[in-house]
């Protein structure tokens, strides 16, 4: 039986995870730390054999400078990259860029849990002219279905990621292609949803450390036979 691998790399620490602030779509770079976890990451794919031939990443710096890290340690070169928009992080509407800890003092710690992990429930909405808002970025303006005011749910980031993973990366790696998808939490956490099939409310319980790579064997059907994180050998 063909087995199948496709590997996920949550982006390096960030600025902003640094400063505990709700980071969504802000184009934010990564800190000292991250680059360590983003050459890290790397250097166990290297270590571990995994052949790259195609990558699937976000439009964010923080995840687009964890890749370019993580080819250079690989010496990787003339990859075949897809830069997709649906691999964003998950839009934190007007809660982007506030401090956590600050914002949970002004609605109460259990209203921003609920924002943070419930699966339906959305931040606090954008106002259409709000300068945060997607409509204002070229590389998002277009694109159909940001109806304003806007923030997402985990349910809503798992709406928005699954037509690339039906229409594009399930037909790549059906067709034997080694995969490296780099993204965010959020993003990671709807693929690993649909992967698993895990439940609405089991999801939300779920952590991705940053600059970790996490392996997944998969059958033609892609149901998964293994998963597992690299550890240095």
């Amino acid at each position: 039986m063909k087995i199948f691998k496709l590997a996920l790399l949550r982006h390096g620490e960030s600025q902003w995870n640094l400063e505990n602030r709700f980071t969504g779509w802000a184009d934010v770079g990564l800190s000292e730390n991250g680059i360590i976890e983003a050459k890290k990451a790397g250097t166990l794919l290297l270590e571990n054999n995994f052949n790259i031939n195609l990558v699937y990443t976000s439009k964010l710096k923080r995840a687009t400078k964890t890749l370019e890290l993580c080819l250079k340690q690989m010496k990787l070169k003339n990859i075949d990259i897809h830069y997709k928009w649906r691999l964003n992080e998950r839009h934190y509407g007007a809660l982007q860029g506030l401090n956590k800890a600050e914002t949970a003092k002004i609605y109460g710690e259990d209203q921003v849990l609920m924002w943070r992990r419930s699966y339906y429930e959305e931040p606090p909405k954008l106002n259409i002219n709000d300068k945060r808002h997607p409509r204002f970025n070229n590389d998002y303006k277009n694109i159909k279905g940001f109806d304003s005011p806007f923030s997402e749910s985990l349910k809503d980031t798992v709406k928005r990621f699954f037509p690339l993973w039906i229409n594009k990366i399930t037909p790549s790696i059906k067709s034997g292609k080694n995969i490296l998808i780099v993204a965010h939490g959020n993003s990671l956490r709807a693929l690993i949803k649909i992967l698993n099939n895990i439940s609405d409310k089991e999801i939300v319980k779920l952590n991705i450390p940053t600059g970790a790579p996490l392996i997944y064997e998969l059958d033609f059907n892609l149901n998964v036979l293994d998963s597992y994180y690299l550890n240095s050998n």
